[in-house]
């Protein structure tokens, strides 16, 4: 919305950096950031005055001892604040397009979905929310309407059906069959994402590391110029793509104020889900879904612990972990939560580096 003051530019020469992607990604951050930090405080207070606090998900698949009994006090669905500051962020910075509608719109959905979910939790002290089906077919339904928007554009049809792995210059295949692929890389992101958000700060801080990542690709195949000397694909458009990454990260850090250990509230599937669900649409946008195994390297740990203990448990009858999703098998091996944190932070900002290397590794 802000974009368009770059009209009167000719009047007062200033407008002029609303032209610059880069200013207005900044501003973007500053937004979310600003607008979580400040309105945390009460946020936390009137989720906690409604008693939005939701049912003891580990009670009975936990040891008692390994249970912090302060979070039962804790209110959750504090994702609405992270959320709304970040669509809020994103309308008033971005250039109005299919990129930032598609990437806001799926994005608002998926919290909304998440709502959903933290609400019938909180409501009726049910750990079981949503039932995993309808939480399926919903996130299937929007990965596969923000997908078929994006295709109404002929540029970004042709290119959501090349796929490109890392390191290759052009991509290895041209298919009607990337679109599926493109709904599941989606639909794993939001999961794997909400899976990892069992701990104070885990999830925010590595979607940091992950948003931070997609948005250099997103700038640098939005620049004609960048584009051709690293061999990546040229997007028309997706540098807008940078400035809805810069308000989730800025979302995101401002959310931590609130949400370091020990948490005064937590964002819920509402926060968990949007941002899984964000993080897959710059992963299909800049072409990268493949490379996601690495940006988002402790989110794909994550899923695939709960994965390989399932077929673990039906096929021979044991555990590969003492716990799932993985965070919780290093809490029952001694780690303290600060620990479990800081320390997967740390694989999450490596792995965002080694991804970042790929660009000229072609």
């Amino acid at each position: 919305m802000l974009y368009i003051l770059s009209r009167w530019s000719g009047e007062f020469g200033p407008l002029r950096l609303f032209n610059y992607v880069t200013f207005r990604a900044g501003g973007a951050w500053l937004c979310a950031f600003l607008l979580v930090v400040l309105l945390g405080g009460a946020t936390a207070r009137l989720l906690r005055r409604f008693n939005m606090r939701a049912a003891e998900r580990l009670e009975g698949l936990v040891p008692p001892e390994y249970i912090d009994k302060r979070k039962s006090d804790t209110p959750c669905m504090g994702g609405v604040l992270l959320i709304g500051a970040t669509l809020i962020s994103t309308l008033l910075w971005a250039e109005p397009g299919i990129i930032t509608l598609v990437l806001a719109a799926a994005t608002a959905l998926l919290a909304l979905t998440g709502f959903l979910d933290d609400f019938i939790k909180v409501t009726r002290q049910d750990r079981g929310g949503l039932p995993a089906k309808w939480k399926l077919l919903f996130q299937f339904a929007v990965a596969g309407g923000a997908l078929w928007l994006l295709s109404r554009s002929p540029a970004l049809d042709a290119l959501l059906r090349d796929f490109y792995v890392p390191f290759a210059k052009a991509p290895v295949w041209h298919s009607w069959w990337c679109y599926p692929f493109s709904a599941l890389v989606i639909v794993g992101a939001t999961n794997a994402v909400n899976l990892t958000d069992g701990k104070d700060g885990l999830a925010s801080g590595c979607t940091i590391f992950c948003v931070l990542t997609y948005a250099v690709f997103a700038y640098m195949m939005g620049h004609k110029v960048f584009a051709g000397y690293l061999s990546i694909p040229y997007i028309p458009g997706v540098e807008e793509a940078v400035v809805f990454a810069a308000a989730v990260c800025g979302g995101c850090i401002g959310f931590l104020w609130h949400n370091c250990h020990p948490a005064s509230m937590f964002m819920g599937d509402t926060g968990s889900l949007a941002l899984g669900g964000a993080v897959g649409m710059l992963a299909v946008l800049t072409r990268q879904e493949l490379l996601l195994v690495v940006v988002g390297g402790v989110f794909v740990i994550e899923i695939v612990s709960v994965m390989l203990q399932v077929v673990s448990l039906r096929l021979i009858g044991r555990r590969l972990f003492i716990c799932t999703p993985i965070h919780h098998h290093f809490e029952r091996k001694g780690w303290t939560e600060t620990q479990i944190v800081v320390r997967f932070w740390i694989i999450a900002g490596v792995l965002a580096l080694a991804a970042l290397a790929t660009l000229k590794l072609r």
